[in-house]
């Protein structure tokens, strides 16, 4: 699912918003959490997951075309942990019509 079939899908379940209000409370969600990450905060939504930041220390690597060795700077990479609730509902055992498999992998549509 991309942003834009996000958007029309809360306009759709929310006849009394106007796709443009969708559209603007979903910017607002994903700005709050990019913005609180970018602070260094944690973003915990209960039955979804946590969104966190990690920091990855400077260390050497080699570049795979040439082999020669290269300097990867420190970076904070953001970081996803599944909550419990979806964790279940991933891999429950019953069958249900909202999985879809693509390119081999089973994926869930809520």
């Amino acid at each position: 699912m991309i942003k834009s079939e996000l958007i029309s899908l809360i306009a759709a379940r929310n006849p009394h918003l106007y796709h443009a209000d969708a559209e603007k409370i979903v910017d607002a969600v994903l700005d709050e959490i990019t913005e609180t990450l970018a602070q260094g905060g944690r973003v915990e939504l209960r039955g979804f997951g946590v969104f966190s930041v990690r920091n990855r220390p400077p260390h050497s690597a080699r570049n795979p075309r040439t082999g020669t060795s290269v300097f990867v700077e420190e970076k904070w990479v953001p970081f996803f942990r599944p909550g419990k609730e979806m964790q279940n509902r991933l891999n429950s055992p019953e069958p249900d019509a909202g999985v879809h498999a693509a390119g081999g992998r089973t994926f869930r549509v809520w």
